[in-house]
């Protein structure tokens, strides 16, 4: 009995280590800009976060707080904003974002998946002080709450949530 109580105890003393525990999925939503990138964070929970954006002048900068961020929370897959005209053909902008997402499966070896993005920048302006408006935009506010709409857009379609009345 005792030795049983001595192996129990052994065994919740081990140190913690990442391969003890599942798997996890963990994703950065990606507004594209040339000014400024937007991000979100989600995992298999399904909830997306905004995260600061990008905002530094020099595009260099910026890519190398994309590869932080990706490095620091461990993504393991990128969703990225396609912005289609508001016809669903695709124009100049477009063409730009899939370079942009090339260069991400290129650089960081993840999948990368893309969100129609149309009208995201104006749902995540929805409810903010319009006086304020050019101030927290130059903050990069808007691309982060439009990068966080796109990963939820994801996350639902890869989540879904239960239908009403059945067990999880």
């Amino acid at each position: 009995m005792r030795g049983d109580r001595l192996k129990a105890r052994h065994l919740f003393s081990l140190p913690f280590t990442y391969s003890l525990i599942p798997f996890l999925m963990r994703f950065l939503g990606i507004d594209y800009g040339t000014r400024r990138i937007g991000l979100a964070y989600g995992d298999d929970l399904g909830i997306a976060t905004p995260l600061p954006a990008l905002t530094d002048a020099e595009p260099k900068k910026r890519r190398e707080g994309l590869a932080a961020v990706v490095k620091q929370r461990r993504i393991t897959e990128l969703v990225v904003g396609f912005p289609y005209n508001m016809d669903g053909s695709v124009g100049f902008k477009a063409k730009e974002v899939e370079g942009f997402a090339e260069s991400l499966k290129k650089e960081f070896g993840l999948p990368v998946h893309f969100i129609d993005e149309r009208l995201t920048s104006h749902m995540a302006e929805a409810g903010m002080n319009q006086k304020q408006l050019r101030e927290i935009r130059g903050q990069g506010i808007v691309d982060s709450r439009a990068a966080a709409i796109i990963l939820q857009d994801y996350l639902d379609q890869r989540f879904p949530p239960p239908l009403p009345g059945t067990e999880i």
